[in-house]
């Protein structure tokens, strides 16, 4: 196995980004870091009018998709499940021609205002995020991109500045440590 460097997209979906303080801190942390690209699917499309092209050309010239947004009612805001519906479609990300996103590493980041402790068995919600993020899970797997660990914060308002800036750096180190990347001899 060696490490290579490889082309990160970040797609930043959040309905009121300016006014998050979690999701906006990531957001920040990660513009410092040339090798990545920030993608804001609200601030790209306030009508939410997603141009399909544009979106799958921008896709094809990156590695590593990097799906961030807040975890609500168990899943992604509205604008990601719509883009995903349009963008990931048949003769393109999968079915017969359809193998644009194949290899491509992708990751998920999301956020929750409850407690790590509620994701689980027994908790609250029940279900672990690894659980309630499976339909993410089946998606990668059903276009043949390679599903890696998620990046989770829990109880979002519980976290402190001091916490927040920690968080922000783990975060930034998540989205741009080395692919690993296994050579044949």
């Amino acid at each position: 196995m060696t490490n290579q460097t490889e082309k990160t997209l970040v797609i930043v979906t959040h309905p009121n980004l300016n006014s998050s303080r979690i999701n906006k801190r990531l957001t920040e942390e990660l513009l410092i870091h040339e090798e990545v690209t920030v993608h804001l699917l609200y601030e790209a499309y306030p009508d939410e009018q997603i141009d399909v092209e544009k979106e799958r050309q921008l896709l094809e010239n990156y590695d590593r998709i990097v799906l961030q947004f807040p975890f609500y009612w168990y899943s992604a805001p509205y604008l990601l499940k719509k883009w995903l519906d349009k963008v990931w479609g048949s003769g393109w990300a999968y079915g017969p021609g359809g193998n644009k996103l194949e290899g491509k590493e992708l990751r998920l980041a999301i956020s929750t205002g409850g407690v790590r402790e509620a994701y689980q068995a027994g908790g609250f919600h029940q279900y672990s995020y690894s659980e309630l993020l499976r339909p993410f899970q089946a998606s990668a797997n059903r276009v043949k991109m390679l599903y890696k660990p998620s990046f989770e914060i829990s109880g979002v308002r519980e976290v402190n500045d001091e916490a927040l800036e920690k968080l922000a750096k783990k975060y930034a180190e998540f989205v741009t440590q080395p692919f690993l990347i296994a050579v044949e001899s």
